[in-house]
């Protein structure tokens, strides 16, 4: 079964593609493709570049022209979620379109023609990421500053999971990220993290009906420091993070 692993940059999916066995590069739709075998699983690598249609552009592309038959996404978010720090993994339950407002016709961040605001991942794919997040901080303990790379002094990066929401904007001020914690809380929505993508690959993994999970790895805390905290985050954490982690998910998936 082949495994698309996604990321919207290339420091997100750290060496992966230098580790591919047999590595094949496809271009299509202006993105390029990576086919081949990775720890022992076929799998796809591609960018999909930032922002919501990107990603679903990319998605439909894994499973219409690549055969995709599982869709894993990697990357980095700014937290939310109380207890939710820089250097932490957020592994979805699932994802909600914070953008998304076809009020009054349909109810607020409810998916059109879906009777849903909130698109689950899958529980299996999503379980077997977790545990890997887990195996790959639990690993880093030893390391000398893998579980402190952003100054979290005395505290060890720890794995969480649940609702991570996704939109067209970067979100950078306390004022925003805080409005949004309200605005979906009052709605029951308690979001751990914000990004860009996932919620549009977990739209189109519905609609194909293929297993899909996401692990964000947090940058920021998406408040006034997210503009200084994201590049120098991605650039020297990001990618290692991305490696453990995807190793041991498909370590994993080759037990079952």
């Amino acid at each position: 079964m082949t495994t698309a692993i996604l990321s919207a940059l290339p420091e997100e999916q750290g060496s992966l593609m230098h580790a591919l066995h047999g590595a094949q590069a496809l271009e299509h739709a202006g993105r390029r493709f990576w086919r081949g075998e990775l720890y022992g699983q076929p799998v796809v690598l591609a960018l999909s570049g930032i922002g919501k249609v990107a990603a679903a552009t990319t998605a439909t592309l894994l499973a219409e022209r690549f055969g995709a038959r599982r869709m894993v996404f990697t990357g980095v978010a700014g937290g939310l979620g109380d207890g939710v720090q820089v250097g932490d993994v957020v592994v979805a339950r699932d994802f909600l379109q914070h953008d998304m407002d076809a009020s009054p016709i349909f109810a607020r961040w409810e998916l059109p023609g879906y009777g849903r605001a909130r698109m689950p991942c899958d529980a299996d794919l999503s379980t077997t990421l977790f545990e890997a997040a887990n195996a790959y901080l639990a690993g880093a303990a030893g390391q000398s500053d893998a579980m402190n790379p952003t100054g979290n002094a005395g505290r060890a990066a720890r794995a969480h999971q649940g609702l991570i929401i996704s939109g067209d904007r970067f979100v950078s001020t306390s004022a925003e990220s805080g409005a949004l914690r309200q605005a979906l809380g009052m709605a029951g929505h308690e979001a751990l993290a914000v990004e860009m993508e996932g919620a549009a690959v977990a739209q189109v993994c519905h609609d194909y009906g293929l297993p899909f999970a996401a692990v964000r790895t947090i940058s920021d805390r998406a408040d006034d420091a997210a503009h200084v905290d994201f590049p120098h985050f991605v650039t020297h954490v990001a990618s290692r993070y991305a490696d453990g982690i995807v190793h041991g998910l498909l370590q994993g998936l080759s037990k079952t």
